[in-house]
């Protein structure tokens, strides 16, 4: 297994400009990030061609932005080129209420335009699976993806979800691996959020760390280490405790690069 990176999701610092961003994610750990080029942050929307000054920021400190989360218009695609960053990554959900057939068809008909722009600009979309409704899973995300060239659009792994999902991580990972381009490594499970006198439960996620949740990360990594798995890992930084993100990212890249050396995977 060769990893090129292990990024991690920014979303947690909006504030951070690129110096104050490129300084931390270092000091983390981190040699490159996944950006948030949504509104309110430094480059949003409305400024995107500014990710090139942003990304060489970065690379004073040894970061590089691997890959986006973002909306799929052309200034997106145009200014992920411009800055040299190959992969952005977005999610297919969708209403309980809406029928998902019709709604699959509806997103592989989008695909066909959104393909004519990875191929213009040289920039692989992404397609997370999500819990809730939607492409959930790595069977609907297959189901999505079928049809669509897997060199301008793949399927991002998520470990949280998939757990969340209900899934065994070596068969998701097995169904997807044809179309596998991202790994993201977080975790959660399912908290009842009212009490046992409610006349219906609900649950949420809570999001954790790396050994507190419904995946196990070490699985994880002996499959992607057996089949020689090739691209990045990406740490969301997803915490329902968000005042401590930043111990836990710690915490939870030590503890990724203790299963990658256990694999004898450098990075």
């Amino acid at each position: 297994m060769n990893i090129r990176h292990i990024s991690v999701f920014t979303k947690p610092w909006k504030k951070l400009d690129a110096d104050a961003l490129g300084a931390l994610t270092a000091d983390m750990g981190f040699s490159a990030i996944e950006y948030p080029l949504r509104d309110g942050y430094p480059v949003g929307p409305s400024n995107a061609g500014e990710l090139t000054d942003f990304a060489e920021t970065l690379g004073k400190y040894g970061v590089t932005i691997t890959s986006v989360a973002a909306g799929e218009t052309e200034e997106i695609f145009e200014a992920c080129a411009e800055a040299g960053v190959p992969l952005l990554r977005v999610m297919r959900t969708c209403d309980r209420s809406e029928d998902y057939r019709a709604v699959e068809t509806h997103w592989k008909r989008e695909l066909e335009t959104r393909q004519m722009l990875c191929a213009k600009y040289g920039v692989r979309l992404g397609i997370q699976m999500h819990c809730g409704c939607g492409a959930v899973n790595a069977a609907s995300l297959m189901s999505l993806l079928d049809g669509s060239d897997p060199t301008l659009v793949c399927g991002v792994w998520d470990a949280a979800h998939s757990a969340l999902a209900g899934e065994q991580p070596e068969q998701s990972l097995a169904q997807l691996w044809p179309r596998l381009g991202l790994v993201n490594l977080k975790n959660a499970f399912w908290r009842r959020i009212n009490g046992p006198e409610a006349a219906h439960a609900v649950f949420s996620p809570y999001f954790t760390t790396a050994t507190q949740g419904a995946c196990v990360w070490e699985r994880v990594i002996t499959y992607l280490s057996a089949h020689r798995y090739d691209g990045d890992l990406c740490m969301p930084a997803e915490y329902t405790d968000f005042d401590n993100t930043e111990t836990y990212i710690r915490g939870d890249l030590r503890f990724l690069k203790g299963l990658l050396e256990k694999e004898d995977v450098h990075v």
